[in-house]
């Protein structure tokens, strides 16, 4: 199931996507599906130029990011955080960063080498704390993608990675959750105006799905509505103004972004 956040102009709402690419429409719900029953109201929106996704959820406190969990990534990146190992680079991102689809990446004015990285993202819906891995499904709501955006010049020069990895909006998520989602074998890619520059699989993960919760869970209690990136395969591209950046996950959907530079 997929469960949108959306508006008309109004107040956000919530809905059931329904329909195939491109003709989609929204079973609007009451209330939060994540907090609520969130029934069905039995109105149906046409997914149109007029109906504007928004960030599928806001974070109650923080994203937890896994570095250095797809082995080619490490290693396009290795003089920056060293070869992949057993144990991810585990990092935050506020939940200040995070914008929906279709909003600015907006390029911060301290770097020139801001980096897609496409990410499949966990979404908490339980909270948690020294999950197990085999316990790990209990506490998952369901998935969204994710640009896990870095200004990699700063953080190549720097010991922590706040300015690289936390600035407004270098968190963009969406379109929206898929409840059910075969995290074994999909396709993951990013695209830079059209032109595919990562190309990976959830399969290549070094530690996988349920192992995410675990890290995650194991450092931090996890909210329901915080998210767990997972990680990112080879081929981190520059981005410049104008760019309109792509995440797409088989079986999930496609987040859009455009780049700016103010």
């Amino acid at each position: 199931m997929r469960i949108a956040r959306f508006t008309t102009g109004d107040e956000p709402r919530y809905a059931i996507v329904d329909g195939a690419p491109g003709e989609e429409e929204l079973v609007v719900l009451t209330g939060d599906p994540m907090y609520t029953p969130g029934n069905v109201t039995g109105e149906r929106v046409k997914l149109t130029d007029d109906v504007r996704l928004l960030a599928p959820v806001i974070p109650r406190s923080k994203a937890v990011c896994l570095g250095k969990n797809y082995a080619a990534h490490a290693e396009e990146m290795k003089d920056i955080t060293g070869p992949a190992g057993e144990y991810p680079i585990v990092f935050l991102k506020p939940n200040t960063a995070v914008v929906g689809p279709d909003d600015p990446i907006v390029l911060p004015s301290y770097s020139d080498d801001v980096q897609l990285e496409a990410e499949l993202a966990i979404v908490i819906g339980r909270m948690c704390k020294d999950v197990l891995p085999e316990h790990a499904e209990q506490y998952i709501y369901g998935y969204t993608c994710a640009n896990d955006v870095t200004a990699r010049d700063v953080q190549k020069q720097e010991g922590q990675w706040f300015r690289g990895k936390a600035f407004d909006t270098s968190l963009p998520i969406g379109p929206w959750i898929e409840t059910e989602l075969d995290t074994e074998d999909a396709r993951i890619t990013g695209s830079i105006n059209g032109t595919v520059v990562q190309e990976g699989n959830l399969k290549d993960m070094i530690n996988g799905i349920h192992e995410a919760v675990a890290i995650a869970s194991e450092v931090t209690t996890l909210l329901p509505g915080d998210l767990i990136l997972t990680g990112t395969p080879a081929g981190v591209t520059r981005l410049s103004h104008g760019d309109i950046v792509e995440v797409e996950i088989e079986g999930l959907g496609t987040l859009r972004n455009p780049a700016i530079r103010r």
